[in-house]
């Protein structure tokens, strides 16, 4: 029976992948509390595991005494000599005590408690292998939904998609495949549990560096990302060499790099726009598509007064107000968006800027 029981630990730490050690602790644990609860003992015991011989030993620790009060803890003077001449008083002396039927006992203890044992190494193995995609992209399959949560197979574990983190605009259907930003892998008494969202700004940076072979090697560099995601984002880029086109890299020949990215978020608009340290460019361009005639900046507040032409006003304010909220985000500045007429009439523009912004005019007329 102790043959086929080591037999047993080594197929599991195999096909497991689990070292085979754990097990072996694990078995011995169970041994011990299989000996205490079924032979009543409160001794402190030993276990002996011999894989070779197939046996199992328990060995009990008593104190050596001149007179015994309790025999489960304590041993005579005279026994211990008899076992060995050279034990003396206060010694500690291992007694074998297995019992004859100890074998049954102790396989079906031990096939609870390995089991367990086996399921949080499991459990370990699989957090261990998650963890590293924090922050990451990873593709599951939709196993099933509830009110709260949309549930995603990701593999070895089944993650949870809620409500806060789906696209508004997405509809979710069992057996679709999906794209997921994982946001939080946590280890629980009921096993890893694994976060993902689909609105969440990291997963279009994720995809742009999946997407763009220049992001992904580091000639651009994504500075930052503002999103309302399934609706529209605005994601800006740098690139160190003057000689590489930042945005036309994410863009891709005919479009095709940044219309895969919108096709994976179920046609949600992104504006690509190039980053600089000049506050001035920066939020004139994180404003795109709509045109600034100028940037008044307030460095104290961290505010900017932007400019732009009368019929252009909405366009730059957007839907909602969200062009210029998302521009806000992604700069990290205040805007606060004025017609040329507006600006005109409380003195926030020079003439000459006036006479640039109508021939800006002039020549939208001609293209």
């Amino acid at each position: 029976m102790s043959s086929q029981l080591f037999d047993a630990i080594d197929n599991l730490a195999k096909e497991k992948g689990i070292e085979k050690d754990i097990l072996m602790e694990a078995l011995e644990a169970a041994l011990i509390s299989a000996y205490k609860k079924n032979f009543k003992s409160a001794t402190n015991v030993r276990i002996e595991l011999n894989e070779g011989t197939g046996k199992m030993s328990v060995y009990s620790r008593k104190s050596v005494v001149e007179e015994i009060e309790d025999a489960q803890l304590e041993i005579s003077l005279e026994e211990a000599k008899r076992i060995d001449p050279n034990y003396s008083l206060e010694d500690t002396i291992e007694v074998e005590v297995t019992p004859k039927d100890f074998g049954r006992i102790a396989a079906q203890a031990a096939k609870q408690v390995v089991t367990q044992r086996v399921r949080e190494a499991e459990r370990g193995v699989i957090f261990s292998e998650y963890i590293d995609r924090e922050e990451d992209v990873m593709t599951g399959i939709i196993q099933r939904k509830d009110p709260r949560f949309v549930y995603v197979n990701l593999g070895k574990v089944e993650a949870k998609l809620a409500e806060a983190e789906q696209m508004p605009s997405e509809e979710y259907h069992v057996h679709d495949r999906l794209k997921v930003f994982v946001t939080k892998v946590e280890n629980t008494s009921k096993g890893p549990q694994i976060y993902i969202s689909r609105s969440h700004p990291g997963l279009l940076k994720r995809l742009f560096e999946m997407e763009v072979p220049e992001i992904f090697d580091g000639t651009v560099e994504i500075k930052s990302v503002a999103r309302e995601a399934g609706d529209r984002s605005k994601i800006s880029v740098y690139a160190g060499d003057p000689e590489v086109d930042p945005v036309g890299s994410c863009v891709g020949q005919k479009g095709q790099r940044v219309q895969a990215i919108v096709d994976e978020l179920k046609g949600e608009k992104i504006d690509i726009v190039e980053w600089s340290e000049d506050p001035i460019v920066y939020v004139s361009n994180a404003l795109s598509p709509s045109k600034v005639i100028d940037v008044l900046v307030n460095e104290e507040e961290k505010a900017t007064t932007v400019i732009v032409p009368d019929y252009q006003l909405s366009l730059a304010i957007g839907k909602r107000g969200q062009n210029a909220r998302l521009a806000a985000k992604l700069t990290g500045w205040k805007i606060d968006i004025k017609s040329e007429t507006e600006a005109k009439d409380e003195g926030l523009l020079t003439v000459s800027e006036k006479e640039d912004s109508y021939s800006d005019n002039d020549e939208d007329l001609f293209e």
